[in-house]
C-alpha cells in the first residue's frame, strides 16, 4: 500500500513536470500563481502551513490542462463554445488526478473550484462567496491577474495598471472583494 502511495505520488508530479516541460507558458503561469496565492496567504495572515499548502495549490491548479489537446492549448486565435467547453474540463481533471495522491488529494478541492466565482455564475458548480474554499477564492484572483498580465499565443498581456482596473471592476462579481483588495493594496504595491 505505500508502495502504491509513493507511486502516486510521484505520477502526480511527472505530470505536472510533462505539463510544464511541454508548455514553457504553463510552466511560467503555475510558478507566478504560486508566488502570488504565498503573498496573499501572508497579507491574509494564515499560519505558515496553511501558506506552504496555499502555495502548493497555486503550482498545481492547473494541473488538469494536460487532458487538453495541443491545438486548444496553443490555439492563437478565439476559442470557440466547444473548445471553451474542452477548456472548461481542466478543473475536474485537475481534481481526478491530485485525488489519486494521497500528498496531493488536499489539494483537489482547490483545483476544481479555482474557476468559481464570486456571484455563482462560475465553473464547474456555481458555488457561490463563501462557499468557494478559501484558496480557490485566493487562486481566482491570482490566476486571473497572472492571465491578464501575461503574453498569450492569441494576445499581448495586459500592463499591470490596466489589470488593476479590471481587478477592480470584477471585484464582487468575479472575485472575492476582501481578497482583491489585499492584492491590489498588499501584495501589487510591494511590486510596483
Amino acid at each position: 500500500m505505500t508502495v502504491g502511495t509513493s507511486i502516486r505520488n510521484h505520477a502526480i508530479k511527472a505530470i505536472l513536470n510533462t505539463l510544464t516541460d511541454k508548455y514553457v507558458e504553463e510552466k511560467i503561469h503555475s510558478e507566478r500563481v504560486s508566488t502570488f496565492c504565498k503573498k496573499i496567504g501572508i497579507e491574509l495572515g494564515i499560519s505558515k502551513e496553511e501558506v506552504d499548502l496555499l502555495e502548493l495549490a497555486g503550482m498545481y491548479h492547473d494541473i488538469g490542462k494536460i487532458s487538453i489537446p495541443d491545438a486548444i492549448l496553443n490555439k492563437p486565435g478565439k476559442l470557440t463554445n466547444e473548445e471553451f467547453e474542452i477548456i472548461k474540463t481542466h478543473t475536474q481533471v485537475g481534481y481526478q488526478i491530485l485525488k489519486a495522491a494521497d500528498e496531493y488529494s488536499g489539494l483537489a478541492e482547490y483545483a476544481l473550484s479555482h474557476h468559481e466565482r464570486w456571484d455563482g455564475r462560475g465553473y464547474p458548480r456555481g458555488l457561490k462567496g463563501t462557499e468557494i474554499p478559501l484558496f480557490s477564492r485566493i487562486i481566482c484572483v491570482a490566476d486571473s491577474f497572472e492571465a491578464m498580465t501575461a503574453d498569450r499565443p492569441y494576445r499581448k498581456g495586459m500592463c499591470v495598471e490596466d489589470a488593476i482596473i479590471e481587478l477592480k471592476r470584477c471585484s464582487g462579481s468575479q472575485f472575492d472583494p476582501d481578497i482583491t483588495v489585499k492584492f491590489i493594496d498588499k501584495v501589487l504595491s510591494q511590486k510596483l
